[in-house]
Order: C-alpha cells, then sequence, then structure tokens
C-alpha cells in the first residue's frame, strides 16, 4: 500500500480508502461491514471516510463500534456534516449550531474525542459563508478535528473561502471522480492544487460500472449493487448505454495489459497527483483486496492513450454541478 501527503496537513493517507456511503448504513448485514472494515486494516488501507447522513448515522455508529477495537493512532478517520439528519426540515444545513451539534453526534457515534477530517458534505448558501467557516475553525480549536475539507463546492465557493480564511483553511476537496466523471479535471484540481488542497475521490470505479460487470443491453446481476434497492439510489448518475459500451472497450485493454478492471480504473485515478486517496466501497473482503491491488500501479502513456480512445466522448469533461450541489455564495 502507497500513502500520500493529505493537502497541506501532516496527515498521511492510504491512496485506496475505504468508504461506507451505501454499503455500511443499511445496504449490507454487519458481520460483512466488519469484514470488510478488518480486510481493509490488512491491506494497508489507513483511511477511513464517512458522513453523519449515511443511514443518519447508522454508518458512523457500525464503525464507531468496529474502529474503536483499533489504535486510534493506527487510521485515519473522515466524516462530514450537511445532510438532512431528521424528519425536521430544519436539521440539515452548515449554520453554526448544526455543526456544533452534528459534530458532537458523530463523535459519539464514531466512539472517539475526535475525527482526523471534518469536511462540509455540501455548500449551504442559505447560510453567510463566514459563519460556516467560523464554526469549522471553532471544531478545530476545541479539538474535534484535526483538519477540515469540503466535497463538490463549485470553484466560487472555494476561492471565497480561501479569500476569507487563507489557503491553510481546507486541506481536502471531495469531488465525484473517474474514467467516466471527468468534470473536476476542468476547474478543480488546478485551483484546489495552487492552495494545498488535495483531491480525495469519491465512485473511482463509477459506482461500480468501471468493473466491467455490467454489460449493455442485459439485467444487471444478481448479488450487485444496482440489484440492491438500498444501494441503487445513485444508477442514474453514470449508467447508460454509451458508459456501458465504453466500459466493454476498456475490458480487452486491461486484459493486454495483464490487470482487473478495478485495478485499472483506480490507478487511472491515482495517476493524478492531485489525488491523495481513492475512496472505494466494498460489500466482501476480497473486494477490498483487489481495490487495495491497484496502489502503486503506474500506467504507461501508451495505455493512457488507448484508455482515452476507448472512452471516446462517454466521460463528463466539462465543469459539471455533482449531485445535491449548488451554485452561489452568501455573506453577511
Amino acid at each position: 500500500m502507497q500513502y500520500r501527503t493529505l493537502g497541506s496537513s501532516d496527515l498521511m493517507v492510504s491512496d485506496i480508502s475505504l468508504g461506507s456511503w451505501l454499503t455500511y448504513s443499511g445496504g449490507i448485514e454487519a458481520d460483512a461491514t466488519r469484514a470488510c472494515t478488518e480486510a481493509a486494516f490488512d491491506a494497508g488501507i489507513n483511511f477511513f471516510d464517512t458522513a453523519n447522513v449515511y443511514g443518519r448515522g447508522a454508518a458512523e455508529t457500525a464503525w464507531g463500534e468496529i474502529l474503536s477495537a483499533h489504535p486510534r493512532d493506527s487510521y485515519v478517520l473522515a466524516t462530514k456534516v450537511w445532510g438532512q439528519m431528521s424528519d425536521d426540515p430544519a436539521d440539515k444545513g452548515l449554520s453554526p449550531a448544526q455543526i456544533a451539534r452534528q459534530i458532537d453526534a458523530s463523535l459519539t457515534r464514531l466512539r472517539t474525542d475526535y475525527v482526523d477530517l471534518y469536511q462540509a458534505h455540501r455548500f449551504d448558501p442559505s447560510v453567510p459563508i463566514e459563519d460556516t467557516i467560523e464554526a469549522f475553525q471553532k471544531v478545530v480549536e476545541q479539538g474535534k478535528a484535526r483538519y477540515l475539507g469540503f466535497s463538490e463546492w463549485t470553484p466560487e465557493q472555494i476561492r471565497a473561502a480561501v479569500d476569507i480564511a487563507g489557503p491553510d483553511l481546507f486541506v481536502s476537496s471531495q469531488p465525484q471522480y473517474s474514467m467516466l466523471w471527468q468534470a473536476p479535471e476542468a476547474e478543480v484540481f488546478d485551483l484546489c492544487s495552487a492552495n494545498g488542497i488535495s483531491q480525495i475521490v469519491w465512485s473511482p470505479l463509477a459506482q461500480g460500472i468501471l468493473t466491467g460487470k455490467y454489460k449493455p443491453g442485459q439485467p444487471v446481476p444478481e448479488g450487485s449493487r444496482f440489484a440492491s434497492e438500498e444501494m441503487s439510489v445513485s444508477k442514474d448518475l453514470l449508467y447508460s448505454d454509451a458508459a456501458l459500451e465504453a466500459v466493454q472497450r476498456l475490458v480487452p485493454i486491461a486484459e493486454e495489459a495483464g490487470m482487473s478492471m478495478p485495478t485499472l480504473a483506480l490507478a487511472w485515478v491515482l495517476r493524478r497527483t492531485e489525488v491523495a486517496s481513492a475512496i472505494t466501497g466494498a460489500s466482501r473482503p476480497e473486494q477490498v483486496h483487489t481495490n487495495a491491488a491497484a496502489s502503486g500501479v503506474t500506467l504507461s502513456a501508451d495505455l493512457l492513450t488507448a484508455v482515452d480512445q476507448a472512452l471516446g466522448n462517454a466521460p463528463v469533461t466539462a465543469p459539471t454541478l455533482a449531485v445535491a450541489a449548488v451554485e452561489g455564495v452568501r455573506h453577511r
């Protein structure tokens, strides 16, 4: 397993990390969650990413039980705030009161005194950005988080935060990024790099599409993520015949290079030095080890050219708002 520095922080994170978006918030059973988490430790993964909204606390609770059995300094733990946490329509967002309440709730569920990385899950334009920044800074001052990050902020929002608090405010950005979703390359990567902010990317396998197991014109395989009602909520993000056909063109390229499709897809993401870690999901331990095998794999220039040709026009490359992302900044 290879490790990379997370932005301007002193955190060294495994370049393959384990996330808990759909799987550990109720998509799979507790025993499988534990098995996958322990497999991550076995593979050298030290970076675990979750959020308060995943199962409205279920994912944090699951990991609180499992991770608390390991020495706290043996893993880097990240969580997020912003999402709807109850049926109360006001129980969401990035107001100072919500951030203060949710960090304490997250720490209780995670059974720890602090998280290494606390992230704004999306931007909240209903709150003055100065209020949000000061609330996050207070979380760090109180020792409840070591560093701060954000997910799916627009360039305008990133610039506004840096202008107010300086480049040391955030150490990480968490965008969707994969062979099929290349939008962050257009603006976000360079902007963040100039300010010491690393990328920790989600959906690097395009929710499993880049494994090659989904075939054009065929029903989804039994036991796959998209066959599960609980875990197929993201299917419409990238699932299309054009994407599936492009992936099938990649299969012989991976085979000729002697690697699996997950290895090719993850190594492609990690070819960018701006990326500190690729967040992967897994419902079985063997998937964890398959994903971990991509760490340290280098793709040749010829192979990258072949990938680009196979992908054709399938990838999203223009600046594109992610799911639940919004434009605009409010100042006080």
